[in-house]
């Protein structure tokens, strides 16, 4: 199982968010944390300004920033639709 941490990013963010799509975030948070590269999570590294970096999707328009701190551990930065890949 993976070890997830949160950025205060992150919770700041996931407020904004309609409630629906928050109850939606942890419930992938947990799919994520029982089988990392699942195929409905569309796991993808990020280039440019996230070089090392990877996302994956809570749906169609929201995306979580996370990166991988020890092989077992993660750290989520961000969530929110595509904008958020702009910096």
């Amino acid at each position: 199982m993976i070890l997830v941490g949160y950025s205060p990013e992150f919770f700041r963010c996931l407020k904004k968010l309609p409630l629906d799509i928050q109850e939606k975030t942890f419930k992938r948070i947990e799919l994520f944390r029982e089988r990392k590269n699942h195929r409905q999570l569309e796991v993808h590294k990020l280039h440019g300004v996230y070089a090392g970096c990877l996302s994956f999707s809570i749906d169609f328009r929201y995306r979580i920033i996370f990166e991988w701190i020890t092989r077992n551990e993660v750290r989520l930065y961000t969530i929110g639709g595509h904008a958020i890949y702009r910096r």
